[in-house]
Order: C-alpha cells, then structure tokens, then sequence
C-alpha cells in the first residue's frame, strides 16, 4: 500500500515557521490502529488524514471530505492549522475547483474558504469561564513560575485551561517561558484540563499590530508545545474579543517558530480563523 503524504506550515507564508502538519489523502479509511501508528512516525503536533464521502467524486471535484486528526498519542476532536493544511493540499495539490470546501469532523462541519492570500476557516467558537486561581494553582505555578497572574479561564468544551499574565509584564516573559512538560503533565490528573493556554494583551499600537499573544502546551495529549494553534484561538478569540471589544484581532503565538492568525468572532457563535500555508515536503508512505 501507498499512502501520500505531504508535510506543511500553516499560519505562516515562510518554510520551517508556524506550525507544521502532516496531511494524508485517502481513497479509504484506515483502521485507526494504522492511523494512530502513521501519526506516530509523523511524530509532529498533528497528522490529519482526509477522505471521500461520495464515491463518485475526487479530491479535484469534491465539495464535503471527511477528515480527522492525530497527535502522535492520541485523536483529538478539533485541530486548526491541520485543518488549514489540509485544505492548502487540497487546494494547491489536488487543484480542488470548488472556492470553499467543508469537512465533517468530530466537531461538526468546518468550511474552509480559499482567499487571494492564504485561507478562513470556519469554526466554533468555545467561550471560557472565569475560575478561581486557587483550584488551578500547581498547574499556574508549573506553567508561569511566580509571574504575576490577571485571569484564570476554563474551556470547559475543549478542556483548555486559559491563564493570562498581568499587564505589568513585558513580552519577553511569555517568550522566555521554560515549561517542564513532564511537570506539567503531574500538575492535574483530574480530567479538567488538556491543555493551557498562556496569554498577554499585545501591542495593537505598535505595527504589524497584534492584540494578543499567546503559547499553548498541551502534554496530555503528546503535545509538549503546539507552535501555532487554531483551536487554542477558538478559545482566545472569544475572551479577547469581550476584554478588547473588537470583533476582529490580530494575534501572534510567540513559540520559537511562530505565526499570525486572522480572527474575526461572528454574531452566530463561530469565529473565522484566518492564515497561509507553505508546503514543505510531499511524498510516499509505503506499507
């Protein structure tokens, strides 16, 4: 058996920037034994795999695929920069016709729509509630040290543990931060959380005029740090949206490779995520 397999940077326009995914198009599903063992020896944030759901269609003319995610541990239930990745192969690769495409996913139908430069995808949008420091307390002390803490939110949808840090604090602290994952991962054993979210107010008067900036780890699921993460902004979106009021942000997520999202959040619920892609890589897996 072949399997192609093409290797991408999303929410970036440069190679080895942002955050990469590995993307495999497929005539028929795998087992999820096998789909679990490919993402492993991918051994990147996210392996995202897409398939047909009409038979009669092809990757060039289909509207509506169905696509699902891997970490190299485990599948998660919604991931942004594979889904961007996934529609720039469709798009770049298979010379896909259609100008939007939708993919049926454990968390609904996500659109995603080709513009002049780079992609928006449509996506939830998962308010977080506000949380008392105390009962997140190892997990804040893991994560951020003694730095000086403002907000404590929970994603209770997607399990994303939000801790903003105090406005008193320069960028280079949210830079500088050295996370032991391992620690981390010991930090909670409840359940609650799956990931965390790391967060300061950003510099909208200083060009190219971020918002907010962010870093995401998420060791629960075999993601020490996510370099560029959508789903983490279906979360950010909504509380940045309500402390900044604005519906459209720019934002930056400071990890070593880093990358620009375009967020506007939508009067329905959802949240448009916007960014470019840059393949890196295409080839062959052979079984």
């Amino acid at each position: 058996m072949e399997i192609p397999v093409y290797m991408l940077d999303a929410f970036t326009n440069l190679p080895f920037k942002g955050n990469p995914a590995a993307v495999c198009p497929l005539l028929h599903e795998l087992n999820d034994d096998l789909y679990h063992k490919i993402a492993a020896e991918m051994n990147l944030s996210e392996t995202a795999f897409i398939t047909l759901i009409n038979a009669a269609d092809t990757f060039t003319s289909g509207k509506r695929f169905r696509l699902r995610w891997f970490t190299p541990t485990t599948e998660v239930d919604l991931c942004g920069h594979a889904t961007l990745a996934s529609a720039a192969v469709l798009f770049q690769h298979q010379n896909n016709v259609n100008p939007t495409l939708v993919f049926e996913t454990r968390s609904g139908a996500l659109a995603v729509t080709k513009k002049k430069e780079g992609y928006v995808m449509d996506f939830p949008l998962n308010p977080p509630t506000k949380e008392d420091l105390t009962d997140f307390k190892h997990i804040v002390k893991v994560t951020v040290g003694n730095h000086p803490v403002q907000d404590i939110y929970l994603s209770r949808e997607t399990k994303k543990l939000l801790i903003r840090l105090s406005d008193s604090c320069e960028r280079s602290v949210l830079t500088s931060l050295k996370v032991d994952h391992a620690a981390l991962l010991n930090s909670d054993c409840s359940g609650r959380v799956h990931g965390v979210i790391v967060t300061m107010k950003g510099s909208p008067d200083c060009k190219p005029g971020f918002d907010f900036y962010s870093r995401y780890f998420a060791p629960w699921v075999g993601i020490p740090e996510d370099p560029v993460c959508g789903s983490a902004h279906t979360v950010l979106g909504s509380y940045w949206s309500k402390i900044l009021g604005k519906k459209k942000m720019l934002a930056y997520q400071c990890s070593s490779r880093g990358g620009e999202l375009d967020l506007e959040v939508r009067d329905d619920g959802r949240i448009n995520i916007a960014g470019e892609v840059t393949s890196v890589l295409q080839g062959v897996i052979r079984l």
